[in-house]
């Protein structure tokens, strides 16, 4: 099992292959046995095959082309929309239109999302975690019809793998360990653990192809400029007060 858990590999291109809806139903059953918080499953999966949600879905996703070309589409949300029924239902007083409510049930959801991921590879299937959820929340909450005290946190695209990449580079262990307590991080450290991502052919061209003179650079002026995180904060915070986990 550990062996095959560190041959992942994100996959975007995708056969035309079908998932059998009966092993479909196997890995969501397995997601949800999942760890959460008080045995309370606040979560909810979209799962999206119609071709013309997909499409719907695609521009909230920056059009990439594995949400309309992978078979099955996952859109994991934190979900107290339900428990909080049951609770009004039963006479009691639900207490979750917080934001330490969504950061319970949006950790949730991301369980279930990755024990979803390992369950899929582990049957053969390939899988894309898609980091625009959050970015365009309120489009993917208009597109499938989400309620209120429902949000979108992660999306997940899953088929059989038309193409295998290359295994994407990992800091080294003592980068992301601490043991006992935090230690901090002193300039040697930083140089050290970040030496072979910046000495790889790929990211050197990568700095060239950005016409920029470092790789931090190409994280910082391009792909996740300071504007862009305001903007999507702001954006993702006014969700959240329009579902109801913001007073």
């Amino acid at each position: 099992m550990l062996d095959q858990l560190n041959q992942h590999r994100t996959i975007r291109k995708y056969t035309v292959q079908t998932i059998a809806p009966e092993l479909l139903d196997q890995l969501l059953e397995t997601a949800c046995r999942a760890s959460n918080t008080g045995n309370m499953q606040t979560y909810s999966v979209i799962v999206t095959t119609d071709e013309s949600i997909k499409k719907q879905l695609s521009p909230a996703h920056f059009n990439q082309s594995m949400i309309v070309d992978a078979p099955v589409v996952l859109t994991f949300c934190a979900d107290f929309n339900r428990f909080t029924k049951w609770c009004e239902q039963r006479q009691a007083d639900p207490g979750y239109d917080n934001f330490q409510s969504f950061m319970a049930t949006a950790i949730d959801a991301l369980i279930a999302a990755q024990t979803f991921c390992i369950a899929a590879e582990s049957a053969g299937l390939g899988i894309c975690y898609l980091g625009t959820t959050t970015y365009n929340a309120r489009e993917i909450i208009d597109a499938l019809q989400l309620p209120h005290l429902v949000v979108p946190v992660t999306t997940i695209t899953v088929g059989y793998a038309d193409i295998i990449p290359e295994q994407t580079d990992r800091l080294p262990l003592g980068a992301i360990v601490h043991r006992e307590t935090y230690h901090d991080f002193t300039p040697t450290d930083i140089n050290t653990f970040y030496l072979e991502k910046e000495n790889s052919r790929f990211y050197k061209d990568f700095i060239a192809e950005n016409n920029k003179e470092t790789l931090a650079q190409v994280f910082t002026d391009i792909r996740y400029a300071r504007k862009n995180n305001e903007f999507f904060s702001e954006k993702f915070l006014q969700v959240l007060k329009e579902q109801g986990f913001l007073k």
